[in-house]
């Protein structure tokens, strides 16, 4: 029989739906005790906005990152105590799902975590407010021809997700222009506009790096007891200062998804489990390495037997 080597995927902005964690709070303890600990933390009733809504209140950048986190968190821990977790390889995370890898791995506690994503959502959501940024999705492009494209525009390439699947993230206008021309010309198969609320890892959002890289001057990093993969390189990481300094660039920087992805491959691993609403990375993982098994647990009855 073939080994099994899994790898936990955590879920990025744009995943976030209302209900999420629910079904969680109303099954398990671990949840119930997390959720109680994520509202203590927080200046915001997070257990209602992310069962109950609003949908507008829970998008909100400051919102649905510590939201996000705190799924995927609990989800790991139900996983954990359940037995599910002794053959993992390793764990990684889209944008805002590489701070969740981080607590799973045991770089920090989940309190730290979650004030480290707090601050993040927060200084991102300025960073949203003061400037009006728009991304959008180039499908059927190489790496090359995007960047080139970017360049003709003055916008950065934001997510590389899949093969032929890469995010562009500037200037709401430029972004406008060029999704017009892209019409015009058909140079890529598509170019869709994303209803965001800025422009994520962009040079926009310098200013929340800026201040995000010295608020981490004062958090404590451990060595992650579990290997994981950071976006920005899409390799493993396990140096403290290395992490600390990822971490902010990460914010301005191109989400190295699919890398991150074959990095794991390349380690053994053969069966993903998508710890977060949505499925969106278990449906990645299919494109970049078809063979991997992949499993997206959100609700309660999702948990594999």
């Amino acid at each position: 029989m073939d080994t099994i080597m899994k790898a936990l995927l955590f879920s990025g902005q744009g995943a976030q739906k209302v209900g999420m964690g629910k079904s969680l709070y109303e099954n398990s303890a671990i949840a119930r005790e997390l959720y109680d600990r994520a509202n203590a933390v927080l200046p915001f009733d997070l257990k209602q906005i992310c069962f109950e809504g609003p949908q507008e209140t829970l998008t909100e950048t400051r919102v649905c990152q510590p939201a996000l986190f705190t799924q995927g968190y609990v989800i790991a821990q139900i996983l954990k105590e359940q037995g599910k977790l002794a053959d993992l390889k390793c764990v990684l995370g889209l944008s805002i799902g590489e701070l969740t890898a981080y607590a799973v791995a045991g770089v920090w506690d989940f309190e730290t975590g979650l004030k480290v994503v707090a601050e993040r959502g927060r200084l991102m959501q300025e960073a949203c407010d003061k400037t009006k940024g728009g991304m959008a999705a180039i499908i059927g492009g190489s790496r090359e021809d995007v960047l080139a494209f970017c360049k003709e525009f003055d916008v950065d390439a934001a997510n590389f997700n899949t093969p032929g699947q890469i995010v562009i993230s500037g200037d709401a206008e430029k972004i406008a222009a060029a999704c017009a021309k892209n019409n015009e010309t058909k140079q890529f198969k598509r170019a869709i506009p994303l209803v965001v609320a800025g422009a994520y890892h962009s040079r926009l959002m310098e200013p929340a790096r800026a201040e995000f890289a010295s608020f981490l001057a004062s958090v404590e990093f451990k060595k992650p007891e579990i290997p994981v993969f950071t976006n920005t390189t899409g390799t493993l990481i396990d140096d403290p200062a290395a992490m600390r300094e990822a971490l902010a660039k990460q914010v301005v920087s191109s989400v190295l998804w699919e890398d991150c992805v074959r990095g794991a491959v390349e380690l053994g691993v053969t069966e993903t489990i998508e710890c977060g609403p949505g499925g969106i990375l278990t449906g990645m993982v299919k494109k970049i390495a078809p063979a991997v098994a992949g499993t997206a647990v959100s609700e309660y009855s999702e948990i594999p037997a």
